[in-house]
């Protein structure tokens, strides 16, 4: 995924997909190359609304960290940008940031994040909460499917809730584990002021 995402970096016009971009194509890792890993990122962004913010700005930490303050793993989720000149969920995606790597390659260092993605429910937000749907992404059904992509492309923190499809939901259930049970998730646009611009569809 590293080699793939190594592709994209030195080919940015390339139009392969990563998915079946065979691997002897992708510019090979030194045999001494040194990956770092990093158990969170620090996310900056323009938010007016916030009144909280100096001039609009917001700051705030993804994690994704095997364990979260000496207790259970935390992996966030996140916006991913993909088209800015298009409204909420139709030009970001949303994904659950596994790792974040940094490697330097050359003379560039490569600040990166490996993601499971999630897939959108539909083209437009459910009717009756007026938020967009998402389920993750897999391949035959049963791997995540994950990629490498740059920390550039990630805007800021994602929120989601678990869709419980009016079953009990078992009391095992918590915050550290809420995103492994359910099949799908709200992508909850209420959580700020600028999730809510982010996301709202009038």
């Amino acid at each position: 995924m590293i080699r793939r995402f190594l592709f994209h970096q030195l080919h940015p016009d390339s139009q392969r997909s990563g998915s079946t971009l065979p691997i002897e194509d992708c510019p090979p890792l030194d045999a001494d190359a040194v990956l770092y890993l990093h158990f969170s990122a620090e996310a900056t962004f323009y938010a007016p609304s916030d009144t909280s913010g100096t001039a609009g700005m917001r700051r705030e930490y993804i994690r994704a960290t095997p364990t979260w303050r000496k207790k259970h793993p935390r992996y966030d989720c996140v916006f991913i940008n993909r088209n800015s000149a298009l409204p909420g969920l139709l030009g970001m995606d949303v994904g659950r940031v596994k790792a974040f790597i940094s490697f330097k390659y050359g003379r560039v260092i490569y600040e990166c994040a490996l993601i499971h993605w999630f897939r959108r429910v539909g083209s437009s937000p459910e009717e009756d909460t007026g938020m967009w749907i998402v389920k993750p992404a897999m391949l035959r059904g049963r791997l995540p499917l994950l990629s490498v992509i740059h920390v550039d492309t990630i805007y800021r923190a994602a929120h989601l809730v678990g869709v419980s499809m009016n079953k009990a939901i078992p009391l095992e259930v918590d915050h550290h584990n809420a995103l492994d049970y359910f099949d799908s998730f709200y992508v909850n646009k209420y959580i700020d002021h600028n999730a809510f611009e982010l996301l709202h569809v009038p």
